[in-house]
């Protein structure tokens, strides 16, 4: 069985879009999954989950898009990057795909 760990902050307000993103990325890859969904609320909660920003997603304890070892740990929007180089706060499609298809 797949475990999806999906961290977010309630103030950065794009995690319900990656939420139904990946859920919708999992029906589509036939991928059946037990998401835990957690709010982080406070800087101790984000310093024990290891919290880069929110929406993280982790596939089996992975983050899909790993952060610098120096990153830091709080409650903050995070920035993904497209293809293009551009900033987003939202994983990418693939992004997601690419890790979903990494399980052995």
């Amino acid at each position: 069985m797949v475990t999806i760990d999906f961290l977010f902050f309630a103030d950065c307000p794009s995690h319900d879009v990656a939420l139904k993103r990946l859920q919708t990325i999992l029906a589509e890859e036939q991928i059946t999954a037990d998401i835990r969904i957690t709010e982080v609320t406070s800087d101790a909660q984000a310093q024990e989950l290891k919290f880069v920003g929110s929406p993280t997603i982790r596939i089996n304890s992975i983050d899909i898009d790993p952060p610098p070892i120096d990153d830091l740990y709080g409650l903050s929007c995070r920035a993904y990057h497209t293809a293009d180089g551009r900033i987003t706060p939202l994983p990418q499609p693939e992004l997601i795909r690419t890790a979903l298809r990494k399980l052995p």
